[in-house]
């Protein structure tokens, strides 16, 4: 008896050590925080660091935790949260119902995946094709191609498609040297060129902004891929250039008609692509195409609507209600410097997502180490690190999982704003912090 009485009697002292453990490791941490804010490739910069024990449930590092900081890509973590939280099991394509004569009238939902390379569409082709003509409903989307504060000169990268209710080849279009020749992909947009396409040597393309006049100059390129105008219409009064991309791919008449709300029940969804398979493209390489438009697709699921900013305001007050500090959020992929989040709220959306969808599953979705765009970085820790990255200029973020050498697993954010020069020094500073928390706790 006097045995099974001193095994509960440790069994109790159990939490108390864990708790003093905690205490001590607060104090290395916090000091280490210290240390890596006054790197010298920190210098005048701001940091944030925020670490989280699940264990224990208790904070054991907050260093300017409570401040707000331009997160970049880190934006995306509570659009990821969002669109797991709302968007199912699988993509909704859109919504449609049959018409007398065999026509088909649509309501299209946001879903960047049709006619992207990432995915296969031949189901949603077979399933179109079988109708004799499409109505698509254009009143549903209600934003502009560009989120708040995007940088408008950056319109023909390809890091910045326009958003839209009906993306089609992810908005994009690809310029190919074959032959002395340049091939254009989606073939529709060769009648949109505006100079001539022998280019033998190499090429540059470029577009006005707003407009889809593609012209070619000498250069060094062998493929190329802008972003194309969704609003540039082939001609005035005529179909928006995504319906007429519609009709040209499925050679079937489109038209655009405009619904009223109640008029859209009862409607039939159509399903493309599992969640994860697009969330965790978006992750990896951080797109912030499929960002944009997975909040869109959760404002369609939530306020029958397409409204970037209204979906946020309510996921602010909903979901979001109770972060430690308020967010400034105004997109779903991070472009904008208008985004403000502090370490601890990153740690709040970790720990959500940690608890109503499983480990397991953000182990797919979040890059690990040496992979996505933590590729060349963390190659140390490997499988122990699941992270979300964020870069822009002046910009370092980093928000995860992190599984130290004694198997804890520790949720951190770590954001840096406004340091000057190259971000690899950054990069390699920030990385030797994660690694001395993993050795140590």
């Amino acid at each position: 008896m006097i045995g099974r009485y001193v095994g509960w009697k440790n069994l109790l002292l159990i939490p108390f050590y864990l708790f003093l453990v905690s205490c001590s490791m607060q104090k290395k941490l916090s000091r280490s925080a210290r240390e890596f804010a006054k790197n010298p490739s920190l210098q005048n910069a701001q940091v944030g660091i925020s670490i989280y024990d699940p264990a224990v449930n208790q904070f054991i590092c907050n260093y300017q935790a409570d401040q707000y900081f331009v997160p970049a890509s880190n934006t995306k973590i509570p659009t990821c949260y969002a669109a797991m939280k709302y968007l199912g099991d699988s993509l909704v394509a859109f919504r449609y119902r049959t018409l007398p004569g065999n026509d088909l009238l649509i309501i299209p939902s946001g879903d960047p995946t049709f006619l992207h390379p990432d995915f296969s569409s031949e189901a949603t082709i077979r399933f179109l094709k079988k109708y004799n003509q499409l109505f698509l409903v254009n009143n549903n989307f209600h934003n502009q191609r560009y989120g708040p504060g995007w940088s408008w000169d950056d319109y023909q990268d390809d890091y910045m498609p326009e958003n839209n209710a009906l993306p089609l080849y992810g908005n994009m279009v690809t310029f190919t040297l074959e032959k002395g020749r340049v091939k254009v992909h989606p073939k529709y947009f060769e009648k949109l060129i505006a100079t001539e396409t022998k280019q033998p040597a190499g090429f540059r393309v470029a577009r006005s902004f707003g407009l889809n006049d593609f012209s070619f100059s000498p250069g060094a390129d062998q493929h190329a891929t802008l972003p194309f105008s969704t609003g540039n219409l082939l001609n005035p009064g005529s179909l928006s250039l995504p319906a007429a991309l519609l009709a040209d791919t499925l050679q079937k008449t489109v038209s655009q008609i405009s619904l009223p709300y109640s008029q859209y029940q009862p409607f039939v969804a159509f399903h493309s692509q599992p969640v994860d398979s697009l969330l965790t493209i978006m992750m990896h390489r951080s797109d912030n195409f499929f960002a944009e438009q997975s909040l869109l697709m959760v404002s369609d699921t939530l306020l029958d609507e397409m409204d970037s900013q209204k979906i946020i305001d309510h996921l602010l007050q909903s979901s979001f209600r109770d972060l430690p500090q308020q967010p400034h959020w105004v997109d779903g992929s991070g472009l904008s410097r208008y985004n403000l989040f502090t370490p601890q709220d990153f740690i709040r959306i970790l720990q959500r997502l940690q608890q109503e969808f499983g480990i397991q599953r953000l182990k797919t979705i979040f890059p690990s180490g040496d992979s996505g765009t933590l590729k060349t970085f963390y190659k140390a820790l490997g499988e122990n690190l699941y992270a979300k990255t964020g870069s822009m200029t002046g910009v370092l973020a980093l928000s995860g999982y992190l599984y130290t050498k004694k198997k804890r697993l520790l949720l951190f954010s770590i954001l840096v704003n406004n340091y000057r020069g190259s971000s690899k020094p950054v990069r390699e500073s920030m990385e030797g912090f994660l690694f001395s928390i993993f050795n140590s706790y």
